[in-house]
């Protein structure tokens, strides 16, 4: 496929229609030209996840040409509405009736409409309603399109610091049980950045959780980075970095306020997770035979806290009575 540059591609999109519509708030077109007639599909559209500026041009001017407007809280969908000067007929597609909506929906596509879909916030199907609808129109054969725009996750990611190369993203954990446990230990052993959603309330519950995990398992805690994101786009927006342990205990009582992303860095592998290893069972091994302890309790004591080889505490304790 030939290159082109981003202006030469908007030029050949919108060659003829003098860019994009301007349309008024009945959805006709300002100044008494004629919009073009858009393509019958489902659009899902990505809305502003906290500044108006977030929406896109192309979105703009989608749901200024589209016949109605599927929205997870038509009451929001209105304010957005509102401040954008459109008016659209609305209808709830929520978690609840999505997958009844799917089949509405399917059908007026085929039968020649064009209809968008917006969540609250944010990219439609991540953590949010959408996802229904994308597998009903595969399922039929209905054509859909999805249109980039903001996405707190993308956002949170790039803005923690932390390693990009890879990914996983587990939205909002289960709130119990066994499901939550699997999660929050395939948060501690994962190999990539971890995005996870969180409320505020459950934001230092849901840290010191993933501390114990990672313990469990051998890590160190308190060398794991994390970063916890709050309030993207808008006016308060803030990122607090620090390691797992250290968030664990700032939020511990104090719970952040405003919609949460934690970002977890990748476990370390190999030479690297043998090194953090190593280096909390000497602090431990350390402070025990400091208090007096025998070589061989500090050694017992050391392995059970940290689920470490009894011969290799033994012999490490050994090493640093030695060394005194």
């Amino acid at each position: 496929m030939e290159n082109k540059t981003f202006s030469e591609t908007v030029n050949e999109n919108t060659a003829g229609t003098d860019g994009f519509t301007d349309t008024g708030t009945d959805g006709g077109t300002s100044g008494g030209a004629s919009a073009s007639k858009l393509e019958a599909k489902l659009y899902l559209c990505a809305t502003p996840i906290g500044n108006l500026g977030d929406i896109t041009l192309r979105t703009l001017d989608t749901l200024r040409r589209v016949t109605r407007i599927y929205c997870e809280d038509t009451r929001s969908t209105l304010k957005l509405l509102n401040a954008l000067n459109i008016k659209k007929p609305l209808e709830s597609c929520h978690e609840h009736n999505e997958k009844a909506r799917a089949q509405r929906i399917v059908q007026q596509v085929l039968g020649g409409e064009a209809v968008a879909f917006v969540s609250d916030a944010g990219m439609p199907g991540v953590s949010d309603p959408g996802a229904e609808l994308i597998r009903a129109c595969i399922a039929l054969g209905a054509p859909f399109e999805v249109q980039p725009g903001a996405s707190a996750m993308t956002t949170a990611w790039v803005m923690s610091g932390l390693d990009t190369k890879s990914l996983l993203f587990m939205g909002f954990l289960p709130r119990s049980g066994a499901e939550r446990t699997e999660a929050l230990e395939k948060a501690a052993s994962s190999a990539d950045t971890v995005c996870l959603y969180e409320s505020p309330l459950r934001v230092g519950a849901t840290l010191a959780e993933l501390a114990a995990c990672i313990q469990k398992r051998g890590g160190a805690p308190e060398l794991r980075p994390c970063a916890l994101v709050r309030e993207i786009s808008k006016a308060f927006e803030q990122c607090v970095r620090g390691s797992v342990s250290e968030l664990a205990r700032k939020y511990a009582e104090n719970a952040p306020k405003g919609e949460c992303v934690l970002i977890l860095g990748a476990a370390p592998m190999g030479s690297e997770a043998d090194e953090a290893v190593n280096a909390r069972l000497d602090g431990l091994l350390g402070a025990l035979l400091d208090e007096g302890l025998s070589v061989k309790t500090a050694a017992k004591i050391a392995s059970e806290a940290l689920d470490a080889p009894k011969n290799a505490a033994y012999k490490r304790a050994m090493e640093l009575k030695g060394a005194e």
